[in-house]
């Protein structure tokens, strides 16, 4: 989890956010032996991906914290991924735009 220098700050606040929600829903509905945290940047973008082991069937449209989370994406100009097939696991994939295109 190799990001290099400090992020602005309502990048690192949604990371955060991110991370601490899609872990509650691992923690409350996954039923999910492992999880893991994953946080990269490149050409300009940060990537926040949480990855289960669990059930599956996370909806992103109906429950309140993926939709806030979707939103809180979106104010950014990022987009939020919901990856979950019942017996899949769920993958949750946030792509956020940062001021340094170089890396």
């Amino acid at each position: 989890m190799e990001v290099g220098q400090r992020l602005p700050e309502q990048l690192e606040v949604a990371a955060y956010y991110i991370v601490s929600e899609s872990l509650a829903n691992v923690g409350k509905y996954a039923q999910a032996s492992s999880a893991s945290v994953a946080v990269s940047r490149s050409d300009g973008q940060l990537l926040v991906e949480v990855v289960d082991d669990g059930v599956g069937g996370a909806d992103g449209e109906s429950g309140s914290g993926l939709r806030g989370l979707a939103d809180r994406v979106a104010a950014l100009g990022g987009e939020l991924d919901v990856v979950s097939e019942p017996g899949q696991g769920t993958a949750v994939r946030a792509t956020l735009p940062h001021d340094n295109p170089n890396e």
